[in-house]
């Protein structure tokens, strides 16, 4: 018939809080910078400290999201939102946000993160844009 699986509820690590929250480093800051990468297929998210050491980080492929769902904006609110847990256990208090990126998640995660009660000092969008790309193929003769 095959092996049983076991199947743990609750997804709680050993000292009762839930395992996404467990991993939070002891260092205590006040403010930090949040990097959120937005694309299309996906949403990535790092809390750093300001001189832009990571502290933190989650995507939403880590959350548990699959496929096209990835990248949408509810997925990028939970990424933002548990980042934000994280950042108050840490005691940090107000942050700057830059964000990177086209996808769908740009705005929802930051909502997510400021959900948490962390002020929002100041948001930067970094995403490249191209002056003229590269030159075209020539014409084809036939």
């Amino acid at each position: 018939m095959g092996k049983k699986r076991i199947v743990k509820k609750g997804g709680e690590g050993a000292s009762g809080k839930p395992r996404s929250l467990s991993r939070v480093p002891k260092k205590k800051v006040s403010t930090g910078i949040l990097h959120v990468e937005s694309t299309y297929n996906n949403t990535k998210a790092l809390l750093t400290d300001t001189a832009g050491n990571a502290l933190v980080w989650s995507s939403s492929g880590m959350l548990g999201f699959r496929g096209a769902k990835k990248g949408t904006p509810f997925a990028a609110a939970k990424v933002g939102e548990l980042l934000g847990e994280k950042a108050q256990t840490m005691g940090m208090k107000d942050a700057g946000v830059v964000i990177k990126g086209v996808g769908s998640g740009r705005e929802a995660t930051v909502r997510g993160f400021n959900s948490k009660g962390i002020e929002i000092i100041s948001v930067k969008d970094t995403t490249p844009v191209p002056h003229n790309g590269p030159k075209p193929k020539k014409p084809r003769r036939v």
